[in-house]
């Protein structure tokens, strides 16, 4: 199974990115985990919020293809534990689906037709975390999927 994660703004800060390696390797037995940031379209200060969140959307729209299953990660989305996660991981896989994407919008959230292009909408919390922190935890929660799934020790040490 391919996961992407597609995240509008910058890089990660080196210390994040050590940590998304650290998952990612651990994860590659079970999955190929693919991190994707992709720079905002440019914008004035003109510009109000819907504005950007469109200009955002059609980028967004270039990218995604047939093939991709379309989480979209919101913190008023459907909550899921550690357990409920590998479930539903499992359950795609069981459903032959080829490549996950989960996407992390911009500061402002998505806009309403990405929503609606979402096959589902998930919440890690409903605290407000910085996009690049973001990153590390999905790369960590899908491992502890994995994990999970595989009955390894991980999910208890």
């Amino acid at each position: 199974m391919k996961i992407e994660i597609w995240s509008i703004g910058k890089e990660s800060e080196s210390f994040i990115e050590q940590g998304i390696q650290f998952y990612t390797k651990k994860a590659k037995p079970f999955c190929t985990m693919t991190f994707i940031c992709i720079a905002p379209p440019k914008r004035t200060t003109a510009m109000t919020i819907e504005q950007m969140k469109k200009d955002e959307e059609k980028l967004l729209l270039s990218k995604l293809q047939p093939h991709h299953y379309l989480i979209l990660l919101d913190e008023r989305g459907k909550s899921f534990n550690s357990i409920e996660w590998a479930e539903q991981i499992e359950s795609l896989q069981n459903n032959s689906v080829k490549t996950i994407v989960f996407l992390i919008g911009g500061p402002w959230g998505v806009s309403d037709a990405i929503k609606k292009k979402a096959q589902q909408i998930w919440s890690l919390s409903k605290l407000v975390f910085p996009h690049q922190l973001v990153r590390l935890l999905i790369a960590e929660q899908i491992y502890r999927s994995f994990s999970i799934l595989n009955n390894s020790s991980y999910h208890h040490e």
